[in-house]
């Protein structure tokens, strides 16, 4: 693998495992039993440091070589436990009791307990300090109420697994004049065991009718859970019976469930279509349904629809059947075996063009303004489709892919089997789009096509491993592969992060769990996993673990086993990667030299250690570390010879590292000499893990601009954009305390001036090269530095004059129209450009421009026509926030927009989600001072526990903290220094 290896070529040599604490857990990790509170301890890594690695443990590899670090939890209940086997007895007075008192003792307690019991049901009274004067309200506290003020007959948030589903019949007619839906579901059950009740899902409907086996059965409906009950006198024996259940709706007006989409043609028309998307729980606002990923089943879908529309399914279309009134019925083929969250349909007047690979027809829809700008998406899903074949020996399944592109879109994609849908913006490519928009539609496609080789299976880690394929075969650039690592880490260091497996308790958790320490932190931890196994092991393990598993429900455990299986390195991955899965946060390691000796200890990592919760977990590291000299190395006891030292070689731990004073003074001295000592990998790795030191007070911010001062001999995209991001940070928390000056004068001190001067403002083919040139410009632009604003200007007068022929690199669009729409004339014309534009790339690129604009009432205007939709894509409403919130001007406006304006938000996006998520902490993450923090708490303490129970409350909260700490610590230092 050519991005793993074409390195310098002292780095070629692929590391061994070295297991150096063969110990094992003295209990088992379960799921379960397990509280994944972590708490912080550290370990001295036998054999590594004060004693010397015995005789039998030594082995020769290269100076990057992998070090297994097998560390264990040990927790005080089992210290205590193992204790309690050598406990002595004592020796006194105190006699013990004998046999008989004890045996009188338990026939009273018995008795007393009796009737206690007999009181209590038989008098059906509870009992208080006034004697039995209150009815049992027992039931009452073990069941809900439902609607009708019945007690309602499940009181948990998962469904019981008593019935499940084995197929459902399910037709749906769309009135997308009305914007409502009336459908019909018949769902064959199988009782598994004798119950009374069936309980299921559904979120907004009017049910009309139920019947069961043929006969009208009255329904239960509890809405906190979204869950209907189905009564029965006596129990359901064990085998199969049919529920049919009527029922009518609203078109959903949010980006879930069954929901209208429109947008304006370029003949000024308005059109609408209705479209799904279903995870990860509004399936249940489409038809009543059992919506949890374990509960699979077969699916027959029949769309009925106006003639001048399309529909699509999942599966192929068997045929078109002609009713009244002009409409017509569309019947599709019975589905495989899936979850409902995988369901999809949709009714559009689309265009499509198509393609076959194999037994596959490929297709790609869109609007029919947009026609030309599907061809390369088709392109790109059949090359995809085809390697996926190969890789995963094992052809795509069904007879058909369609992909299609929805004008109103909140997420990037979503994978439903046979019928992936997309943003506009990640699907289509028009003519003018530059390598980095085809890079992100590529890496779009071949993470949904991903899924469809593994759909079946329902976990978090099969969803990370879809970005392993994206990143392992070449569809990423190294600063992406990166930049996906180091945000998980930002988000996974605060005390309010989660493991990337954990239990949910209400749908808003389930809506959180779709975050960077879910998706990120689990492609980073199987990337590491990836690292660790050789010879092909990772792709093997998977292929074994895809045909075992293949349309069964699975966990984590199971794919861990699989790649266990087929190593041939003594080691289980399973008990590596469950202290990585089952645990929040990651490691610290710290590196301590002396002489010859390096003795290392592992903490878990936190930005804000003052609250953490105590815990001895400790992680399975493996460690990797490359150094100055290319000799073969034996053990941690270095040659006298050896100058520095450096650990995660490539970045391919999910974990940081800290050197005490000499080995950070060795390590930027030997950078300062020569940049190429170390990989653009490792470079960029270093600058991120000293930003997070400082910011947690491990580092000084002196020890951070030391560092810097290399940057200036620095070339490399992946290093210097991660510079400029951390730089950027600070940046905009010294911009909103009014420290401008000072700000700039750090972010630029001449570290990047001579790049930004060097770049240049034509036509770039080279991603890399592309991303550093826009955040260099971007940043030159922003503070007027090099005329980078005059020669912005000119750039789109000259496209504006031209209708568009003189063309911007497309990588400079945005940075061109930022500083075009800082004048009013400028901002006029960019919303008329994003008004008519087709170009979807183009029109983000306008929006976010336009949202950049110093003029409050401009800023305000968008605020609101972004949320209400009228004027800017609602789904947009997140992007325009984190715009607006990065400038001085806009910041605050934004945070009063969104506390006025917090109930419209919320219907528009779900309570938890991504959307609803990014909206906080872009309104509150640069905020540094007690007066915004009392305000922020306030305010989400006001909206009860839907808001202020978020996680992402939490982290906004503590992020809030943090800065005010870094600000205590480091504004008078950096004054003086600057």
């Amino acid at each position: 693998d050519e991005e793993f290896t074409n390195s310098n070529s002292m780095f070629e040599e692929e590391p061994d495992v070295v297991d150096l604490a063969k110990e094992s857990p003295s209990y088992p990790i379960d799921s379960d039993d397990v509280v994944y509170e972590p708490r912080s301890s550290r370990l001295l890594v036998r054999g590594l440091g004060e004693n010397d690695l015995d005789e039998d443990e030594e082995d020769y590899e290269s100076s990057a070589r992998l070090l297994g670090m097998s560390f264990m939890n040990r927790s005080s209940n089992q210290r205590s436990a193992a204790s309690s086997y050598t406990r002595q007895q004592h020796s006194g007075s105190c006699s013990q009791p004998s046999t008989k008192t004890m045996v009188a003792g338990v026939v009273v307690l018995v008795l007393v307990a009796s009737m206690l019991m007999v009181f209590y049901f038989l008098l059906g009274c509870t009992f208080t300090t006034a004697g039995c004067q209150k009815p049992n309200s027992t039931m009452h506290s073990l069941y809900p109420i439902s609607t009708n003020g019945e007690l309602f007959p499940w009181a948990e948030l998962r469904l019981p697994p008593s019935v499940h589903p084995v197929h459902y019949n399910i037709s749906i007619h769309p009135n997308l004049t009305l914007m409502t839906f009336q459908g019909s579901v018949s769902i064959l059950v199988q009782v598994l065991h004798e119950t009374k009740n069936i309980v299921l899902h559904s979120s907004g409907m009017n049910i009309i009718k139920a019947t069961f086996e043929g006969k009208e059965v009255h329904f239960l409906e509890y809405k906190p859970w979204q869950q209907i009950a189905f009564k029965f006198p006596e129990d359901l024996k064990k085998g199969q019976y049919v529920l049919n259940i009527n029922y009518t709706a609203n078109l959903s007006s949010s980006f879930d469930g069954f929901y209208n989409s429109s947008y304006v043609d370029t003949n000024g028309i308005k059109r609408v279509l209705a479209a799904t998307q279903f995870e990860p729980l509004a399936a249940r606002k489409a038809f009543p349904c059992f919506d949890e990923p374990a509960f699979k089943s077969t699916f027959t879908i029949k769309m009925t629809r106006e003639s001048k529309y399309i529909s699509l399914s999942n599966m192929p279309k068997v045929k078109t059947t002609d009713l009244k009134n002009g409409l017509q019925e569309d019947e599709f083929e019975k589905s495989v075996k899936m979850s409902t969250y995988l369901v999809a349909f949709i009714v559009a007047d689309f265009i499509s063009v198509s393609n076959n690979v194999s037994k596959t027809t490929v297709s790609v829809y869109a609007v029919p303004d947009k026609k030309e700008q599907v061809q390369y998406a088709l392109d790109t899903a059949c090359k995809l489709l085809e390697f996926y074949n190969t890789f995963f020996e094992n052809d795509y399944p069904l007879s058909k892919l369609d992909l299609v592109a929805i004008p109103d879109f909140l997420a990037g994609a979503m994978e439903n089997w046979g019928l992936i849908t997309f943003r506009e913006t990640t699907l289509l490519v028009g003519s003018n789009s530059s390598s980095i928009d085809k890079q992100l539609v590529t890496s779009v496609i071949a993470h949904e096509l991903a899924h469809q080789g593994n759909n079946s299976h329902v976990s978090m880690i099969n969803n990370c491993f879809t970005r392993v394929c994206e990143f392992k075969y070449h569809l990423h650039p190294d600063t992406e592969f990166l930049n996906v690592r180091f945000k998980a880490l930002a988000k996974d260091a605060l005390n309010s992060s989660h493991p990337v497996s954990t239990v949910v308790s209400t749908p808003e958790q389930v809506e959180e769990m779709f975050d960077s320490v879910s998706y990120e932190k689990g492609a980073s931890i199987l990337l590491m996993l990836n690292a660790t196994l050789t010879d092909g092991e990772f792709r093997k393990g998977v292929i074994e673990y895809l045909k075992k598993y293949n349309l069964s429900n699975t966990e984590s455990e199971d794919l861990w086993n699989s790649l266990s299986q087929v190593s041939k390195q003594n080691l289980s991955v399973s008990e590596m990667m469950n202290t990585w899965t089952v645990h929040k946060g990651f490691p610290l390691v710290t590196v301590k030299r002396n002489g010859t000796q390096v003795t290392l200890t592992q903490e878990h990592f936190l930005l804000n250690a003052e609250n953490s919760t105590d815990d001895s977990s400790l992680w399975h590291i493996p460690l990797t570390y490359v150094t100055d000299k290319c000799s073969v190395l034996t053990t941690l006891k270095l040659p006298d010879q050896v100058k520095w030292l450096k650990f995660n070689f490539r970045s391919d731990g999910f974990y940081i590292v800290h050197y005490d004073e000499e080995g950070w003074k060795d390590l930027i001295g030997a950078l300062k000499e020569d940049v190429n000592v170390l990989t653009c990998k490792d470079r960029a790795a270093l600058i991120n893990n000293i930003f997070a030191l400082s910011r947690s007070g491990k580092v000084s911010f002196r020890l951070v601009l030391n560092l810097m001062d290399y940057m200036r001999n620095e070339t490399e995209t992946a290093p210097l954009t991660e510079a400029l991001f951390q730089l950027g940070q600070i940046y905009r928390l010294l911009d909103k305390r009014s420290e401008l000056n000072l700000a700039s004068r750090m972010t630029v001190s001449d570290h990047f001036g001579s790049l930004m001067e060097n770049q240049s403002w034509n036509l770039e083919t080279s991603v890399s090269k592309m991303t550093l040139r826009s955040a260099l410009l971007e940043m030159a632009c922003s503070l007027n530095i090099r005329n980078c604003a005059t020669q912005a200007k000119h750039l789109f007068d000259q496209w504006f004059t031209s209708n568009k022929t003189s063309q911007i690199p497309s990588d400079l669009m945005r940075t061109v129209f930022k500083v075009a729409a800082q004048t009013d004339e400028g901002w006029g014309k960019l919303l008329d450009v994003y008004k008519h534009s087709i170009n979807d790339p183009e029109k983000r690129k306008t929006l976010e421009a336009l949202a950049s604009t110093q003029d409050v009432r401009k800023i305000i205007w968008i605020l609101q026509k972004s949320l209400d939709g009228s004027e800017i894509q609602t789904q947009e409403f997140p992007l325009v926030m984190k715009t607006i919130c990065k400038n001085f001007a806009g910041y605050l406006y934004a945070w009063d927009f969104v506390k006025e304006n917090w109930d419209k938000i919320t219907q528009k996006f779900p309570v938890g989600s991504f959307a609803i998520q990014s909206i906080i902490m872009s309104a509150t993450s640069q905020f540094s001072t007690k007066t915004h923090l009392v305000e922020a708490q306030n305010f989400f303490t006001s909206l009860g526990t839907k808001g202020s129970q978020m996680r992402i409350v939490q982290e906004a909260i503590e992020t809030i903290k943090l800065n005010m700490r870094w600000m205590e610590n480091n504004l008078n230092t950096l004054q003086s220094w600057l």
